[in-house]
């Protein structure tokens, strides 16, 4: 018999023999680990697998199941309960994404593929993915992921939402839920129990209302919950906030780049109804009531309607979205700003904030002149068009005032200028201005608000230069993807996603970023008198004091009056720019 090496199988072992070995090997190296795999729920057992990670492994159940698939007679109805099962279910790999549209604007290219579903797409989608430390903990707070996509796309699974790097570093239990978007989650006709709106939103509670009932059985704590997202996650998280049946779901609560009361995120009844009736119109719907309008949608396939939803939208935009959460009276009792105003929200610490370039993104998507293949240089009359649709609710003063704020008047035909401001017009009015105004809002009633600027280019990112720091691009660093070698980070981008898992995961265990003990400098409150903020980076953390105070006046207060003393255009309807009331609402 040939001599045995560690590490080396001897080619001349029978098959069968060496067959056997790979199978007791791979029971051997989990030693206790089968029954941290196996968990019983209130609802029925689970089987999930453990999965590498460092120098260790996390176990992970994929794809459990919250509510019953919303199919058939359920299409765009509110999700109910799963029912219990009565087998050990497999929980050993994600299930299908909610179907959604998919973006093929540049085939093959990893910065727009990696936000489309890495999964087939179904309407049965209504799951949920949990990664928990081995051993198995006692008591570990628990983090729940909500994705973004404007509300019309995000899935679970995607790679950059891997929870097993935050899990095994930071010792906590991650959970990311899957909602309806799109049509089958956001359509509304208000009022209506065929298609009462917002069901992605009553997906998401009921995923949270499982983690309370179910989370304990995994070795979580359901009385330490954080909800965090970003974009429209965030808005999302934002909304639980708000909503009184959400309040008791969780207890604090991150917002990456978005909020609830952004000019995208909502739109009034009236013209939830309008989107809803135009859709049924495109596609040969005749109707004369509302069970009429939503028995025709349901004989309609999947792919009909993502077809033709994005022909619902009143004009031609970039950052509005066609199916969004609507003010309908129950889940939102009144807008989101006159709540935000009214201190009416769930009182409790919140992480909030912005990356560096929020609007470049969105500006290949549309706006003349602009590419990722190229430097886009903006000519004068392309920025016009640009602002034009960047701030489409705006009548024609609002426009020149906006082009007022953001031209250099000593260089305007500078075509780098022009492409910057367009970036900032777009990033300020849809992202970083909503989410100051959300910070004073909750800075106001005295609770404890910590804010970010997260400004470090990745140096693997695939976007060209120009486009800086793009919408979404903080993820992989809360997510701790650096520490995957194979991804090539450098060393100095390893060390700052691990203090961004530690900066989130503290926060959810203490209501704080920091510690006393943090080498890289304390994370100051956001406060009413002294709204500070730290810049993430690679350097240490620094304390700057506020975050575009003097543009977030301009969206959020002198813009708002002026569309009030001036009107807005005859059709548009909706929110103002600075977001008063609620309005219009691509990766959002």
């Amino acid at each position: 018999m040939p001599s045995y090496q560690p590490g080396k199988m001897p080619a001349l072992w029978p098959w069968w023999f060496q067959l056997l070995l790979c199978i007791l090997s791979s029971v051997a190296v989990l030693p206790g680990r089968a029954s941290e795999l196996k968990v019983s729920t209130q609802m029925g057992w689970v089987r999930g697998l453990s999965l590498p990670v460092l120098d260790g492994h996390v176990s992970a159940f994929l794809g459990v199941p919250f509510a019953e698939p919303p199919v058939g007679r359920m299409r765009f109805l509110r999700p109910e309960p799963v029912k219990p099962w009565q087998h050990v279910l497999d929980a050993t790999s994600y299930r299908h994404a909610c179907y959604q549209m998919v973006d093929n604007s540049y085939p093959g290219f990893h910065g727009t593929e990696m936000w489309n579903p890495n999964r087939g797409m179904s309407e049965d989608c209504l799951y949920l993915n949990i990664w928990v430390p081995s051993p198995r903990p006692r008591d570990a707070p628990v983090l729940v992921w909500i994705y973004g996509g404007g509300f019309y796309s995000g899935a679970a699974s995607l790679d950059v939402y891997d929870g097993r790097f935050l899990t095994y570093t930071q010792n906590v239990i991650l959970v990311s839920l899957s909602y309806r978007v799109g049509t089958f989650g956001f359509l509304g006709l208000p009022g209506s129990p065929e298609a009462p709106g917002n069901m992605g939103l009553l997906d998401q509670r009921l995923a949270l209302q499982w983690v309370q009932n179910n989370i304990h059985y995994f070795g979580g704590n359901p009385s330490a919950v954080t909800i965090f997202g970003e974009s429209a996650g965030a808005a999302s998280v934002g909304m639980h906030l708000l909503s009184t049946q959400s309040r008791g779901l969780f207890q604090r609560a991150i917002l990456q780049s978005g909020g609830p009361n952004a000019p995208w995120a909502t739109v009034t009844p009236a013209e939830s109804r309008r989107r809803a009736a135009l859709l049924g119109k495109q596609l040969g719907c005749h109707f004369n009531n509302d069970s009429e309008l939503v028995s025709c949608l349901r004989s309609k396939s999947p792919q009909e309607l993502i077809d033709e939803e994005w022909s619902v939208l009143p004009y031609k935009s970039v950052f509005r979205f066609p199916f969004v959460p609507v003010i309908d009276g129950n889940f939102f009792p009144d807008t989101p700003e006159a709540m935000l105003s009214s201190g009416n929200f769930k009182d409790t610490q919140v992480l909030l904030g912005v990356v560096k370039d929020e609007g470049s993104y969105f500006l290949i998507y549309g706006l003349p002149g602009f590419s990722k293949d190229n430097e886009s240089l903006i000519s004068q009359a392309d920025f016009l068009e640009g602002v034009r649709m960047g701030v489409p609710h705006a009548n024609d003063i609002a426009t020149e005032a906006v082009v007022l704020q953001y031209t250099d008047w000593q260089d305007q035909d500078n075509g780098e200028k022009n492409r910057e401001a367009l970036d900032d017009i777009v990033g300020d009015h849809n992202i970083i201005c909503p989410v100051v105004q959300f910070a004073n809002d909750y800075a106001k009633r005295n609770n404890k608000v910590y804010a970010y600027l997260f400004d470090h280019r990745a140096s693997n990112l695939l976007w060209p230069p120009w486009m800086g720091v793009p919408h979404g691009y903080e993820i992989e660093f809360v997510f701790g993807l650096p520490l995957n070698d194979s991804l090539n980070y450098t060393p100095q981008e390893k060390e700052l996603s691990r203090r961004m898992m530690r900066y989130w995961v503290n926060f959810a265990r203490t209501g704080n970023p920091t510690d006393s003990a943090d080498k890289n400098g304390a994370w100051p409150t956001y406060t009413a008198s002294r709204p500070q903020y730290v810049q993430l980076n690679t350097q240490p953390l620094a304390p700057q004091p506020s975050l575009r105070a003097q543009i977030c006046a301009f969206w959020n207060h002198f813009l708002p009056k002026l569309l009030n003393a001036t009107g807005e255009p005859p059709g548009r309807g909706g929110k103002g720019c600075g977001g008063t009331g609620a309005g219009d609402g691509e990766e959002g």
